[in-house]
């Protein structure tokens, strides 16, 4: 959703603050929440301009550059679980990971980590033939 413009939000502003009017008033007249009106007027009086805020993203996550680390640590340990690894990083980095964020970076980097148990097994089969 694109924001309100910059024109609208200093007519706004500006009518309200000639003072004859309610917040509720000026926000049934531009058909916009009282919400937002309280919103504007108090960022013109914070920063002392009206402008938009920049939208979307979201915070990395810690693991988010160290690519290398994750990568390599996955090579060494393939069939270490989720809270191996979250160990592992707090060892070697001295940051403590959940699992759930451990599991939603190697997702993002595509680093796959399947127990094969049944590879185990099948080596030792092997090993003890005759």
């Amino acid at each position: 959703m694109k924001p309100y413009s910059i024109e609208l939000r200093e007519k706004i502003v500006k009518i309200y603050e000639q003072g004859d009017t309610s917040i509720r008033k000026v926000a049934a007249r531009f058909d916009v929440s009282k919400g937002f009106v309280q919103k504007i007027l108090k960022q013109k009086q914070t920063t002392g301009h009206v402008e938009p805020k920049k939208q979307g993203g979201s915070p990395k996550s810690v693991l988010h550059s160290r690519t290398t680390e994750l990568t390599h640590m996955v090579e060494k340990y393939p069939d270490s679980t989720l809270s191996q690894y979250c160990e592992y990083w707090l060892m070697n980095y001295n940051e403590a990971i959940s699992p759930s964020m451990m599991c939603r970076e190697l997702k993002k980097q595509n680093l796959t980590r399947k127990k094969r148990p049944y590879a185990v097994v099948s080596l030792r089969l092997k090993e003890c033939k005759f």
